[in-house]
């Protein structure tokens, strides 16, 4: 008996199969053009793009190697002693003559106390020796004085003289009054001689009087010189703020032992920072002052501060360094040096402070 066929799927005609290269190929012909066009969109905004950058490099210099700069100013005491009273902590805002800190004044004062006593004893010895002119002139005069009467008695005793001759001559006094009179005569000559050593010694006392005066005079300006200078310690035991800032890196502590130039703490000014970009020789030929400049503060990616440049260095950064490179050395390799260039900022923006040593880009429109 004979047994129906079975269907077999494999033996089965398949249509759909025969059509599916034709629908790919179809298919991948329709996607080209939008590939096409795509590829040339992109190559058209990456010329542009391309385009518009070389375009400002033309004009323009740029340098990620600059950083906001401000003034620091170290805080350094002047005298040694222990720190009394510190009254300030890091990071606080402080104004130009706020009190930092105070240092024990007490040895301080000691030395202007003992300066005024010994300013007071020589003003004392500048009356003192005044006095003695004064003396030594009254001298003189009394000297004069009896030069003066010395005179007078001796005109008077020479007019007796002459009388006595007369009256000698006639006999009519005896001769002890007559050698009486030649005495009183010799004796008035003798006190006029004396009177004048007397005077000319007075002259002598007042000159070395007045001498006496400026030497203590003298003395009373070198005491004088010591209470200022014992004033002027004292002063330096107060030590206060020099500008507008910011107390930075305190490292002073109450009770505790410092000496003269020994830094204590820093006040980062706040009134004025700048930037410095550090270009490559490369960029400085259209470089200029007073050319706008573009910066980009790494602290504030969406913000932009427009400045200029105030002043190029007249020397490369490598100059100033420790070691300077000393290219007659033998070892030569020519490397692009780079000029520091200073920008200020023209404007002010107290919503986004700057500090120094952040890090920015700066770029500069040379033409």
């Amino acid at each position: 008996m004979a047994t129906p066929a079975q269907h077999d799927p494999a033996a089965a005609p398949q249509p759909s199969a025969a059509y599916e290269p034709v629908a790919e190929e179809q298919e991948g012909r329709s996607k080209r053009p939008i590939i096409l066009i795509v590829l040339a969109l992109v190559l058209l905004i990456g010329g542009y793009f391309g385009w518009q950058r070389y375009q400002f490099g033309q004009t323009h210099e740029e340098t990620d190697d600059a950083q906001v700069e401000g003034d620091i100013y170290p805080i350094l005491p002047r005298v040694s002693g222990p720190v009394l009273e510190v009254k300030v902590d890091d990071n606080q805002s402080v104004k130009k003559g706020d009190i930092l800190l105070t240092v024990d004044p007490a040895d301080y004062q000691q030395r202007v106390n003992a300066a005024e006593a010994a300013l007071a004893a020589a003003q004392a010895n500048v009356v003192a020796a005044r006095a003695a002119v004064g003396t030594a002139q009254a001298n003189v005069s009394t000297a004069q004085a009896t030069i003066g009467v010395s005179d007078a008695n001796q005109a008077r005793l020479q007019k007796d003289l002459k009388r006595s001759e007369f009256l000698r001559k006639e006999d009519i006094i005896p001769q002890s009054e007559y050698d009486a009179v030649q005495a009183n005569l010799k004796s008035t000559s003798a006190q006029r001689n004396t009177a004048q050593q007397q005077v000319q010694v007075a002259r002598q006392q007042v000159e070395a009087a007045r001498q006496q005066v400026a030497v203590a005079e003298a003395v009373v300006k070198q005491r004088q010189a010591d209470l200022d200078n014992a004033k002027l310690q004292l002063s330096y035991t107060t030590i206060a703020a020099p500008v507008n800032g910011f107390v930075s890196k305190k490292s002073v502590q109450p009770g505790q032992l410092v000496g003269p130039n020994q830094q204590l703490m820093g006040i980062v000014a706040s009134e004025k920072t700048w930037v410095v970009a550090n270009f490559k020789e490369t960029q400085l030929a259209n470089m200029k002052v007073g050319q706008p400049v573009e910066v980009e503060v790494d602290a504030y990616p969406n913000r932009e501060f427009a400045g200029h440049i105030e002043s190029l260095s007249a020397a490369t950064g490598a100059r100033f360094a420790l070691l300077p490179p000393d290219n007659a050395s033998g070892n030569f390799v020519k490397v692009t040096q780079r000029v520091p260039v200073k920008i200020v900022l023209d404007k002010v923006d107290p919503e986004h402070p700057l500090r120094a040593g952040m890090s920015v880009v700066a770029t500069v429109k040379t033409k």
